[in-house]
C-alpha cells in the first residue's frame, strides 16, 4: 500500500480517520502493517501491500 493513500482513507465502519502502523516497508510502499481506527477501536491489517478494509465480521 502506498503511504499517500493515507490522504483519502477512511475507516469503512465509522468513516473515522485512520492511523497507519509499519511492520514492513520498502521506499514508499507498506508491506506489513495495519490501519487503526480510534474512533470505533478497530484495526484493519495489511498484508502482502494490500490492506483489509472488510468489516470485521466477514474478514478472514
Amino acid at each position: 500500500m502506498k503511504k499517500s493513500l493515507m490522504e483519502i482513507l477512511a475507516c469503512p465502519m465509522c468513516k473515522g480517520d485512520l492511523e497507519l502502523k509499519v511492520e514492513a516497508e520498502e521506499g514508499e510502499e507498506v508491506i506489513t502493517g495495519s490501519l487503526f481506527c480510534g474512533k470505533c477501536d478497530e484495526t484493519y491489517p495489511i498484508e502482502d501491500a494490500i490492506p483489509n478494509l472488510l468489516p470485521p465480521q466477514i474478514r478472514t
